[in-house]
C-alpha cells in the first residue's frame, strides 16, 4: 500500500498527571450554584481576571472543598493572595530610583 501524504510516524507522548491530583466531578450538583455564577461573571468581563470572578472562583474552590469535592488546602496554596492590611505602608522609591531589586525597562 502506498502512504503518500501521509505524515509518517508520529511521536509518542507520555500523559501527565495533574499537579494537584484527580477529584471528583459534582455529580449531585452541589455547587453547581456558584459554578454558574463564575461563569457568566467570566463571560460578562470577557474573560478579563476582575476582582469580582475571583472572589467567586475562591467561593466555588471553598464550596467544593466543604462538600469533600477536592482536598482542603489553603487559598494561597492555590494562587489567592491574602489582602493587604490598610494600615501598611507601602514601600516608595524615589522618582527615577525604583525599588531595590526591580527591574527597570
Amino acid at each position: 500500500m502506498s502512504t503518500f501524504g501521509s505524515p509518517g510516524p508520529l511521536p509518542t507522548t507520555k500523559p501527565t498527571p495533574p499537579q494537584r491530583g484527580s477529584f471528583p466531578l459534582d455529580h449531585d450538583g452541589e455547587c453547581k450554584h456558584v459554578m454558574t455564577t463564575y461563569l457568566a461573571c467570566i463571560k460578562r468581563v470577557k474573560g478579563v481576571n476582575e476582582d469580582e470572578c475571583r472572589s467567586l472562583a475562591k467561593a466555588y474552590l471553598a464550596c467544593r472543598m466543604e462538600h469533600n469535592l477536592m482536598a482542603k488546602d489553603d487559598f494561597k496554596n492555590l494562587g489567592f493572595k491574602e489582602k493587604e492590611q490598610a494600615s501598611t505602608p507601602k514601600p516608595t522609591a524615589e522618582a527615577g530610583k525604583g525599588v531595590k531589586g526591580e527591574l527597570q525597562w
